[in-house]
């Protein structure tokens, strides 16, 4: 039954999140402040969330196959190699990493 809860809870949050966001007037929307916020916070969040799944494990930090296959994107991506090929060349060298024992 806590499952439920939990489900209930968040579908309530998630609409008051929403609600609040269709009752901000236009007028708070347009300044320049915001608009910068709004093009450099999702960036940040995915730069954050990149960096703890890759770094992180529990309360430790830990450099193993996965950071190898960022340096790897990262090389790849300076390269201005198209997305699937960053992917493409991130998963390969983390599994070969990985078989390497690393």
């Amino acid at each position: 039954m806590n499952t439920w809860i939990a489900i209930g809870a968040t579908v309530l949050g998630c609409y008051a999140v929403k609600l609040a966001g269709l009752l901000v007037p236009a007028g708070a929307l347009e300044r320049p402040v915001v608009r910068r916020l709004a093009a450099l916070l999702p960036v940040a969040l995915l730069a954050a969330l990149t960096a703890q799944q890759t770094f992180g494990d529990g309360q430790a930090l830990v450099l193993d196959a996965r950071a190898a296959g960022l340096a790897a994107a990262a090389l790849v991506l300076m390269l201005r190699a198209p997305f699937l090929l960053v992917v493409a060349a991130a998963v390969v060298v983390t599994a070969g990493v990985r078989a390497m024992g690393g």
